[in-house]
């Protein structure tokens, strides 16, 4: 049978239990969202790498980049796109990003993308 002593350490315990639950909560929320950013950068920066190799247009190379990463917000722009020309055989592509967080308890991050393919495909 409950008493009232019961009910009462219920309360306490779920005011110590409920902000650490919470803030675990908001990490995965975090940790996911810049997983996500991390894996469309990459992706990003392997289309434009591969149109800078097969064309040889570094405008063409950051268009693709940017159509490629359209589920970023904000979007990039051309100064967030480095397209390199074709040394040692190689064009390499790296897109820098900064990812504001949603709750502004840490962050901004600075993500990477990195794409390299041989020149001429």
């Amino acid at each position: 049978m409950r008493t009232i002593n019961d009910r009462g350490a219920v309360a306490v315990e779920m005011a110590l239990l409920l902000p650490l639950l919470l803030f675990l909560l908001l990490g995965i929320m975090e940790f996911g969202r810049a997983f996500n950013a991390q894996v469309t950068l990459t992706n990003a920066a392997r289309e434009a790498v591969r149109e800078m190799a097969i064309g040889g247009v570094a405008s063409k190379a950051k268009t693709a980049a940017k159509d490629a990463a359209v589920t970023l917000n904000p979007e990039l722009t051309d100064a967030d796109v480095s397209v390199g020309a074709c040394v040692d055989d190689a064009h390499i592509v790296t897109i820098t990003y900064e990812l504001t967080t949603l709750t502004g308890i840490a962050g901004p991050f600075t993500l990477t993308g990195k794409g390299v393919m041989r020149c001429g495909g």
